[in-house]
Order: structure tokens, then sequence, then C-alpha cells
């Protein structure tokens, strides 16, 4: 990865620096996911059949996960994976349940009260990615919240193997969390079934959870019409801010993490120095060689950037502008810099917090925004599973106080119609 000096690139050289690789085929992928979508729309169930055995090779007999392939995925792991399980369970359960909202009650004031209260949204469409890394710790991250938040019904799709299973792990985490209604679904024919609904696949009104490029397009297009969405969740992406006090193989091992997640996948090093730059590639060159997942992740870095920074401020200001999903801040005093960073879906403090953390158990969610989304949206949290309502009262007196004012407003609006819902109310109470 050659260093880019960002101060002496121009306007249109630090935007091209900051793209996202799978931004480059955008208008292809919708085209593509347009007509998944409009398949699953029209053939339902069968559609999905179909879909499921030209991308991910298994032929269905039925897409909903059965009781007993529930009971052999615990089998099938050993006490210490559950216990690992279990631990990153308790420890995202904490952090979640710390998030529940308190009830609002004001009284604006004499006789007239204002309320908001939440509950939680009917039914949630959980995707969790699987392919060649079937990410249980997704069903974690959905399955927690979710769980707390009581959603009525939880469905979760989940890509199948060539042998028509679903990883044990995955299914392990989903029980954990009380999910029973998993399909063999992935890619975006799955958000298409739980947006529209089939005759197995139930409707849902929200979905959640991160993807590839065509998971995040179709994410998008369905929300036009049919379900509402957490965010724009797509390939994973990572920027790290580090200093020449930073340990090259931390960085190097913080790089190939989410390198490693996808050919699609971005990583960012931002440093102050071409000479320690250098060794954090030295650094990579050889864990790449050990990485079983090697060639993924090189085909990530050779889309991935070293940018040259002149100050920590310059630095912080290159975060701010590229949004990444996760920012990783190896310097010498990591919080010093926390007040000035705006822009990031997640921030790890320090070369004792590797990403991988948060990933997986830390207990913050690592649903998070992707593609610079950061600018306007949060990770995930207990809230997006909820739904919040505003409750208001008035007291007969609280009216007299208020009514004139309201009415005076209503006809600066010409709605003679409002004015009137309040004059009607004040001649009774006057008669």
């Amino acid at each position: 990865m050659k260093p880019l000096v960002w101060k002496s690139l121009s306007a249109p050289a630090r935007r091209a620096a900051l793209q996202r690789p799978a931004q480059k085929a955008g208008p292809q992928t919708a085209a593509i996911v347009a007509g998944i979508i409009a398949q699953v729309r029209r053939g339902g169930d069968a559609a999905l059949r179909r879909l499921t055995a030209k991308f991910d090779g298994a032929k269905l007999t039925s897409l909903r996960v059965s009781d007993a392939e529930f009971a052999a995925a615990a089998q099938a792991l050993q006490p210490s994976d559950q216990a690992a399980l279990r631990r990153a369970y308790r420890n995202l359960r904490k952090f979640h349940l710390a998030q529940r909202p308190v009830p609002l009650r004001v009284e604006t004031m004499t006789g007239i009260v204002c309320e908001k209260v939440s509950r939680p949204i009917e039914c949630v469409g959980l995707y969790v990615p699987g392919g060649s890394a079937p990410l249980f710790s997704t069903a974690l991250m959905l399955g927690v919240p979710s769980q707390i938040a009581g959603n009525p019904v939880r469905v979760l799709c989940t890509p199948p193997g060539r042998d028509g299973r679903v990883s044990p792990w995955i299914l392990f985490a989903a029980r954990l969390c009380g999910i029973t209604e998993v399909f063999k679904l992935g890619g975006a024919q799955a958000i298409a079934a739980m947006a529209y609904g089939t005759a197995s696949v139930p409707k849902c009104d929200k979905l959640f959870g991160p993807g590839n490029s065509f998971v995040t397009e179709a994410k998008l297009q369905v929300s036009r019409d049919a379900a509402a969405i957490d965010l724009p969740a797509g390939p994973s992406e990572v920027m790290v801010i580090a200093d020449h006090a930073a340990e090259p193989a931390f960085v190097a091992a913080d790089l190939l993490s989410q390198a490693e997640h996808g050919p699609d996948s971005q990583v960012i090093l931002v440093a102050f120095a071409a000479k320690f730059a250098a060794r954090v590639q030295a650094e990579l060159d050889r864990q790449l060689a050990l990485l079983p997942r090697g060639a993924i992740a090189t085909a990530a870095l050779q889309k991935s950037r070293v940018i040259l920074a002149a100050s920590a401020a310059e630095a912080v200001a290159i975060a701010n502008r590229y949004a990444p999903e996760h920012l990783i801040l190896q310097v010498a005093d990591p919080r010093a810099l926390l007040p000035r960073l705006t822009t990031a879906g997640s921030v790890f403090l320090g070369a004792w917090t590797p990403e991988s953390l948060g990933d997986y158990a830390s207990g913050t969610n690592h649903v998070l925004p992707t593609y610079g989304w950061a600018r306007a949206c949060s990770g995930l949290g207990l809230g997006d599973f909820l739904r919040t309502m505003t409750v208001q009262t008035a007291t007969p007196r609280g009216l007299k106080k208020l009514g004139p004012v309201v009415e005076r407003l209503a006809l600066a609006e010409n709605l003679a119609a409002h004015q009137r819902a309040v004059r009607v109310r004040l001649d009774k109470l006057s008669s």
C-alpha cells in the first residue's frame, strides 16, 4: 500500500483516496438486486428455493430450521464453545439492558401533561451473514437487543451451506436469545422475503443486520415501500490512526482483522511517517502468510490505503471526513482525541483494545454504519427495536390556559377546523 501524503493531495485525489470499493459497482449491483426482489415477490417460496440453489448451491425442501436441527447444533458444540457464546451473551445483555428507556412525564404548564412511552416493534427481521464466514456473533448482536425489547415476532435469516445446513454456532446463538423462527435464506432474496413476506416467511416491519453490497442494496430498495431498516451496514471497514510509538504488529493485525471479511472490505491506515508505515507493511506481509483467509485479505488490501497526516488534528479531520465503521486509535493519548471525533460507528481506544473485542464480546454492538453513513447514523442499540409514542393530557383548567394560544396559532395557518376543535370545548366549559 503506497502511502499518500494528505496535504499534497488535490480535492479530487482526497475524495478518491477515501472512496469505498463497493460503491464503484453501485449501478450494476442495484439492477441485479431489483431483479432478485422482483423474482421473490412473484414466486414466493419457490423463487427462494430456486435462488438458494443458484447462489448457495443448496437444494432445500424446507426453508425453516427444524427443532431437530436446533438440537443437533447444541450437540455439535464443545462445552467450551458454548461457554464462550454465553460469556459474550452476558456482556451484550448487560450493556444493552442499561439502554432501557425511562418513561418521560413532564407538566409543561399547569393542567398540560406530556409523556413519552416505548413499545416494541411487532415483527423484526434479523439478517445474519453466512457464506465463507458464518457470523454467529451477529446473531447475538441482533438477538440480544430484540430479546430485551420484547419484539413479539423475530425472524432470523442466514445462508445455508451447500449441504443445506446452518452453522451450529448461529443456531446455538439464536437459541440463547430465544429465537425459534430461523430460515435458510441469504443475500438479497432473504431481505426480499422478510420485507414482503411469503407463505413460509413472515412479513417484517423492520429489518436489521449487516451484509455484503447486495444485502445493503436490497435493504435500501425495500425500505422505499415495504419495511423500515436499521441502517446501511455493508462491507466491513476500519481506519487505524497510529503514531510512531504504536506497535506495528498490533496495527497490522487490526487492519487484517477487517480485510479478511471479504474482498470488498476496506482498511485505511493513517500514520504520521512513511518509515512507520513501512514497518506496518512488513508486518502485514509477515502476518498475511499465516492467515487461512490470506487470499481474501490480500484482495481487500489491494483496494486499501495508507495516508500520511501532518498532525493529530489532521488525522482527526481525515477520520471525520471518512466516517469509518470502526476507528482504532493507537496513539499515546487516545482519549485526548475522542472529543474531536464526530463521525465513527465505534471507537477503540489504545493499544490493548483490538476491534475484535467489539466484534464479539465486549458488550457493544457490532452492527454499525458503513459507506460513510456514520455521518448521520448511529450503531445499533436497544432503541432501534422499539417505537416511542408521545401522550398528552389536558385538564379543563389546562385547556382554558392553552386553548386561546392554540386558536391564535391555528388561525394564523388558516386551519379553521383546528381552531374550532378547541373553541367548541372552551364554549362548553363557559356555558
